[in-house]
C-alpha cells in the first residue's frame, strides 16, 4: 500500500560518523493503516530544519504512529501500511533504493519510556548505535564527553561512566538515551512524549536538553503537555480524530499563533484544556 517515487539513494554514514547537517522533514499526503483500520488520513507536514514542532492533540488521533512513519519504524509493525512521501531533505525515504537501517541513523528516535541496554555502562550505552551501525570512531573517549554534555547530564555522570546505565534516575536514563541517539549524528530527532513518565525537575531538564540541541538537529516532539509544548517548540500540529474517523491534522503553524489565535475554534478549545 505504499506509494513512493523513485529518487536517488540516501548517502550512507560515513565511517567516521562525520556530522552531518540538521535536515527538514517534508511529510505529504500520509495514510496510514493497521490491517484495515485507517488510522491517518491526508496529513501533509513541513518540519523545518534547526526547528522544534511538536504534534499535540488527544489519545487516538495518529500522532504516535505518524511519528514512526517518520523514521520507517511503522512498517515494523505486523499488518501496517501507509500510503504517502516522506522527504528528509527532498529525498523520500521510502524510495525503492533507501535502506530502512540508514534512515534510522539519520532519523533518531527518543521513546516514552527510557530505555538503556541496563547491562551496558553508561560509556557503552552512548556508543551502542555506533557499534550496530558499523561506525568506527577513533575518538569514542570524547565522542561519549561531547555528547553527554550535549544531553546535559555529563556533569552528573563523569565520574559513573563504567557505572550500569539502568542504576541511573529516570530523567538521567532519558537523557542517556538522548546522548546515545546524538552519538550517530543524525540529522532529525523524534521524543515520542519523553516527559511522560518523569518528575517535574527531570522535566525541565529534558526541556533545557532540547533548548540547547535544537540548533544542531531538527526536533518533532509528541506531548500531551500544552505548556511543554508551548515552552519548547517553535512550530505545533494539532492532531485530531472523530469517532471511527481516522486522524488528521486540523492546523499547524507557529506555536505562539496556535496557542493565541488559531484558525480553528477547535484548536483554541484544546490548547486551552476544554477538552480532549
Amino acid at each position: 500500500m505504499t506509494v513512493t517515487q523513485q529518487h536517488q539513494p540516501t548517502p550512507a554514514p560515513t565511517a567516521t560518523g562525520a556530522t552531518r547537517e540538521p535536515a527538514t522533514l517534508v511529510a505529504r499526503g500520509i495514510g496510514a493503516w493497521f490491517g484495515t483500520n485507517k488510522v491517518l488520513e491526508g496529513i501533509s507536514l513541513e518540519m523545518t530544519a534547526r526547528r522544534v514542532t511538536a504534534l499535540i492533540g488527544p489519545s487516538g488521533c495518529g500522532k504516535s504512529t505518524f511519528l514512526r512513519i517518520l523514521n520507517r519504524m511503522h512498517e515494523l509493525v505486523p499488518g501496517a501500511a501507509m500510503s504517502g512521501e516522506i522527504l528528509l531533505d527532498g529525498i523520500d525515504i521510502y524510495g525503492p533504493s533507501q535502506r530502512p537501517a540508514d534512515t534510522r541513523l539519520r532519523i533518531g528516535m527518543v521513546f516514552q519510556k527510557p530505555n538503556p541496554f541496563p547491562a551496558m555502562t553508561v560509556y557503552e550505552n552512548v556508543i551502542a548505535g555506533l557499534k550496530l551501525a558499523g561506525i568506527k570512531r577513533h575518538d569514542k573517549d570524547d565522542l561519549v564527553e561531547s555528547c553527554l554534555v550535549r544531553a546535559g547530564l555529563w556533569n552528573e555522570v563523569k565520574g559513573r561512566l563504567r557505572d550500569p546505565g539502568g542504576g541511573l534516575s529516570g530523567g538521567q536514563q532519558q537523557r542517556l538515551c538522548i546522548a546515545r541517539a546524538l552519538a550517530v549524528n543524525p540529522q532529525v530527532l523524534l521524543m515520542d512524549e519523553p516527559c511522560s513518565a518523569l518528575d517535574p525537575t527531570s522535566t525541565r531538564r529534558i526541556e533545557e536538553t532540547i533548548d540547547e540541541i535544537s540548533h544542531e538537529v531538527t526536533i518533532v516532539i509528541v506531548t500531551h503537555n500544552m505548556q511543554q509544548a508551548a515552552r519548547v517548540s517553535d512550530h505545533c500540529a494539532f492532531f485530531l480524530a472523530a469517532e471511527g474517523q481516522p486522524g488528521r491534522i486540523v492546523e499547524a503553524g507557529p506555536t505562539d499563533v496556535m496557542f493565541s489565535n488559531p484558525t480553528d475554534p477547535r484548536t483554541l478549545d484544546y490548547v486551552n484544556g476544554r477538552f480532549g
